[in-house]
């Protein structure tokens, strides 16, 4: 999303001399089964996609959620897909920058997804997620890049080598080494019952909305509880 009558600040991103104000990133999701099982008539990568990010600056007005998403996924069904699978995650997370800086997350209901129709079919996987000392998330692709020796293993040491951890040694086998430095650097396990996942249609008319099947059931939107720290939705 381009604005087009903004003047360019220190620090803008700029594309064709506009001023970037919101990004839509549809991609593949490691497992296929996260787009066949919302998505079963649809080919995988091809017909059905993730909608991985949706990243606006706080410069755009009301409804440039909805309005970004919409027109991306306008431009997705012209290059046949047909499907999009999306997750909010309602977990309030807290994280403590480098210099001190407390960065908080209330959590979000997917309501820019609500908004635009989606259909609501429950909770992913509830999984459990690996707190750094700072509150940020290792990730379970992150920790693989390491025991299997990945590329990208080499930025994933460095970042646990800020909270302390020693350097992985020639003769260290990287699963051992791994569970041995998490415990030491503080690191601690915290349960997540599963991000809230939307369905959305990547069409071009009416009748290429009406020939995709859904391999999940609709169910009622999500809403806050009364005191904010709990979501009522269905199971």
């Amino acid at each position: 999303m381009l604005d087009t009558g903004a003047a360019a600040q220190p620090g803008d991103q700029i594309v064709d001399g506009q001023v970037l104000v919101g990004v839509v990133v549809l991609a593949s999701p490691m497992n296929e089964r996260v787009l066949t099982g919302p998505f079963p008539g649809l080919v995988p990568y091809a017909e059905s996609v993730e909608l991985a990010r949706l990243v606006l600056t706080d410069s755009v007005p009301a409804n440039g959620e909805s309005f970004c998403v919409s027109r991306a996924l306008r431009l997705a069904a012209e290059r046949g897909v047909r499907g999009v699978v999306s997750f909010a995650d309602p977990l309030p997370r807290r994280r403590v920058t480098a210099d001190g800086v407390v960065i908080g997350s209330p959590g979000h209901l997917g309501v820019v997804y609500q908004a635009l129709g989606a259909r609501f079919s429950g909770r992913a996987t509830p999984r459990s997620l690996c707190l750094l000392p700072d509150g940020s998330v290792l990730s379970a692709r992150s920790k693989s890049k390491i025991t299997g020796r990945e590329v990208g293993m080499g930025g994933v040491i460095r970042r646990l080598e800020v909270f302390g951890a020693r350097p992985l040694g020639p003769d260290d086998e990287p699963g051992r080494w791994l569970a041995e430095i998490l415990p030491a650097i503080g690191a601690r396990s915290a349960r997540h019952p599963g991000n809230l996942r939307y369905l959305l249609t990547a069409a071009r008319t009416r009748a290429e909305r009406s020939r995709v099947v859904y391999g999940m059931p609709s169910l009622p939107y999500p809403k806050w509880a009364e005191d904010r720290h709990r979501i009522d939705v269905a199971k």
